[in-house]
């Protein structure tokens, strides 16, 4: 005659009960942990993307840092007329020789040098993702067209994107020091697709900016990188 016993009933797993005390402590903490990390990253994004309102104001800052680079939004994407253009940043040096002459390089495509590290990449850096391009939209959105700053965010913006630069093509080629830098924009519209019939210009449109001197500080900077 055979009798059912609690293991033949529970199809011979371990149901948490029969767990140690210990097990059942360690499990029971991972689950609060894992609720609690569920809990505020729910309110964090959404005190973010909410209207705003008392609380998100007088927690803005914590929210802020939070959000920013991880967990960006952006919903230019979604909107009812997305974004229609590809925007490349690029830039070139001007090296000085041992003899007081001057070099010129090539224009460096830095946004294409981005999106070769991106990729393919299951895992790509955040650095490669945001920091040139957040560094231009910071630039175009604190200068005019004559590129003339306004304010001290101007021209915070022009010392951070000349840093990038300058990290970004190296403190020279073959001994010879960077002198001054110079960076550009490409912005070259998309093309509407084959069966639409609305019209766009394709040529790319150039921002070419003065040369900037590059400062020990901005060695020192780029060496840290």
């Amino acid at each position: 005659m055979e009798t059912d016993t609690g293991h033949e009933r529970t199809g011979g797993g371990l149901g948490l009960f029969e767990l140690s005390l210990p097990a059942r402590v360690v499990v029971a903490g991972g689950v609060a942990v894992v609720t609690l990390a569920t809990a505020v990253h729910l309110a964090m994004m959404f005190l973010h993307v909410a209207p705003s309102n008392t609380v998100s104001k007088r927690h803005a800052s914590a929210v802020n840092d939070y959000v920013y680079p991880e967990f960006e939004q952006n919903w230019k994407f979604f909107a009812p007329n997305p974004l229609q253009q590809n925007v490349a940043v690029q830039a070139r040096a001007e090296l000085r020789s041992p003899d007081g002459g001057t070099t010129v390089t090539p224009w460096a495509d830095l946004s294409a040098r981005d999106g070769a590290d991106i990729a393919h990449n299951p895992l790509p850096s955040h650095t490669r993702q945001n920091e040139l391009r957040r560094a231009w939209d910071f630039y175009t959105a604190n200068h005019d067209a004559q590129e003339q700053p306004s304010g001290l965010r101007g021209r915070l913006s022009e010392e951070y994107i000349r840093r990038i630069v300058v990290s970004r093509l190296g403190a020279g080629q073959q001994d010879r020091p960077l002198g001054r830098v110079q960076v550009r924009s490409v912005t070259s519209p998309i093309a509407p697709p084959p069966w639409s019939d609305e019209q766009a210009e394709t040529k790319p449109v150039y921002r070419v900016l003065g040369w900037w001197p590059v400062t020990g500080a901005d060695l020192a900077e780029a060496s840290n990188r």
